[in-house]
């Protein structure tokens, strides 16, 4: 019996009924293991989805999200155009007619109070926990907004001048998206902007796709710097199981081939030094210059040993005198004083003779 509703219930996973279960990971081991569970799942799928939930609760959360979808579509449709009213509020420029300039200050007077009351109505305000912005209601507002032949005035002028402000929003994105329509005419030039968005929407897919596979590309090289370390490092042990099988055999003869190298380089380089030195010294001094330098060593030498021969007789001279003792210096300071007086009367005598 067991075997059987195992049986079954493997047929029914193998008839594509295991997408309508309730999420689960189900084997035929399983199946077999508890007779009956197959029944109960199939019998679960009528009151549940494939994600679990149940079907009034599945049924709610679909058309909450149909709600959800329309209500952004609204609230983008009405915010794109709040925007690019703003916009052609910044654009406008100076030098316009009266008319126009009335047209711009009445539309900006009514963005600004449709603004201030939806930060009224949106605020903590609105829900009474906390008082309104310096005590302001949204009937407040209705005194601020322009009388109502104004904004009749503005309701007629506003579908032309919007849909002049997007013309020239289109011709701007067809001249960034094709630059080179800019020197085609007006009715190429439409023609163009009724392909605009289709153009767009392929751009659009086509950058979609390209940032796919950039993802995917990423990936991959996420995967390959990943496994690049790995596979350096298995080089990195393969180099040193070579390095110390085969290498490190003959290193040392082949480093006292590389001593005895690098001795012969250095004797060479040595006798070579020597050699150049020695034509160098060959080529400076020749016989005549060598004669000469001898005559000037001799001279030299001469001069020397009459220098230390004048130099001893000094020192002789001068310690016989200091052998003399102290009267002597007092007769050596009377004559220097005697000299100097003998010195200034040559010196005046001199005078008066040439007077």
């Amino acid at each position: 019996m067991a075997s059987s509703s195992g049986a079954e219930g493997a047929e029914l996973l193998q008839q594509g009924h295991g997408s309508l279960l309730p999420p689960c990971s189900l084997t035929t081991e399983d199946l077999a293991a508890y007779p009956g569970l197959a029944n109960l799942l199939m019998a679960l799928t009528k009151h549940m989805d494939s994600s679990g939930l149940s079907t009034n609760l599945a049924q709610q959360l679909e058309e909450a999200k149909k709600e959800l979808h329309l209500r952004r579509a609204n609230w983008l449709k009405w915010e794109t155009l709040h925007r690019v009213l703003q916009e052609a509020l910044r654009d406008s420029g100076s030098g316009l007619a009266a008319q126009d300039k009335k047209f711009l200050e009445v539309l900006e007077q009514q963005l600004l109070v449709g603004e201030l009351r939806q930060m009224l109505n949106s605020g903590p305000s609105a829900q009474g926990t906390q008082p309104s912005l310096l005590g302001l209601m949204p009937s407040d507002l209705l005194e601020l907004l322009p009388s109502n032949q104004e904004l009749e005035q503005m309701r007629k002028h506003l579908p032309v001048e919007l849909e002049k402000h997007l013309k020239r929003k289109c011709l701007a994105l067809l001249s960034y998206f094709c630059p080179e329509s800019d020197d085609a005419g007006e009715i190429p030039r439409a023609a163009l902007m009724r392909t605009l968005a289709e153009c767009l929407a392929a751009e659009k897919q086509r950058l979609q796709e390209a940032s796919a596979q950039n993802q995917q590309l990423v990936g991959l090289l996420e995967q390959q710097k990943a496994a690049y370390p790995q596979v350096l490092l298995r080089c990195l042990a393969l180099l040193k199981h070579l390095a110390r099988e085969h290498r490190l055999g003959t290193q040392s003869e082949l480093d006292r081939l590389n001593a005895q190298y690098l001795e012969i380089k250095c004797s060479a380089m040595f006798l070579k030094i020597r050699l150049e030195e020695l034509t160098v010294l060959l080529e400076t001094y020749v016989p005549e210059k060598v004669d000469v330098h001898r005559m000037m060593r001799d001279n030299l030498q001469a001069a020397i040993c009459q220098g230390e021969q004048d130099l001893a007789a000094s020192r002789q001279i001068l310690s016989s005198y200091e052998t003399l003792g102290p009267e002597f210096e007092e007769l050596v300071k009377e004559y220097a004083r005697l000299q100097a007086i003998i010195e200034n009367r040559r010196w005046v005598l001199t005078e008066f003779n040439k007077d």
